[in-house]
């Protein structure tokens, strides 16, 4: 049985965002429909037009508001003392990583295009955030100036979304490098940091 919220009056938007995240975690995409979050919330099925016109514009909020929830992990991740060069961007890949396997659905989410409004200006904005704190990291780091920043922070967020991908999919176990003794990402991240520096 399908359990049932109560909200205030008045706070109908945030009841429904956060039975819609509830049923992301349990069911994923596909569990998530207006009718279920309207259930979920203890609203009629048709009270989400209230606030969002279908189910798309619900989904890009909650893809807004976990995108925000990513990047205050980042940002305490990047504040803690001594953190400096390399090692900041070793935290900008971990708070992404640790993200995803927490929260598998919800990483999901934030990258479906057929789901999330990646042009709606609320979600631009924090997603730009993120992107431009990995550059700032990249230029406080890189030293070869054969490739330009774009380059590698492409380079460096397609290595954690592939793997994180490979991961949530139970292609790839957790593994240690042999070599350096330290997690599969961060050697992997090494790597370009290395080409970076060069």
């Amino acid at each position: 049985m399908t359990k049932q919220r109560s909200f205030h009056h008045g706070n109908l938007r945030q009841a429904l965002l956060d039975a819609a995240i509830e049923l992301l975690d349990m069911k994923g995409v596909a569990g998530t429909t207006l009718r279920a979050v309207a259930a979920r919330a203890g609203v009629s099925h048709a009270a989400p037009a209230n606030h969002f016109k279908d189910l798309g514009a619900l989904l890009t909020c909650v893809a807004t508001v976990e995108f925000t929830r990513l990047w205050a992990s980042i940002r305490e991740c990047l504040s803690a003392p001594d953190l400096a060069g390399a090692d900041r961007i070793m935290a900008f890949t971990k708070a992404i990583a640790d993200y995803a396997m927490l929260h598998p659905y919800r990483y999901d989410l934030l990258w479906r295009t057929d789901l999330v409004d990646h042009q709606d200006p609320d979600l631009l904005l924090v997603m730009d955030r993120i992107y431009d704190c990995l550059c700032d990291e990249i230029r406080e780091t890189a030293l070869n100036k054969e490739f330009d920043t774009d380059t590698f922070a492409v380079s460096i967020w397609s290595l954690i979304h592939g793997y994180v991908s490979l991961r949530l999919s139970g292609m790839f176990l957790e593994r240690a490098d042999e070599v350096r003794q330290e997690p599969r990402l961060d050697a992997m991240v090494s790597l370009i940091i290395q080409a970076m520096r060069r």
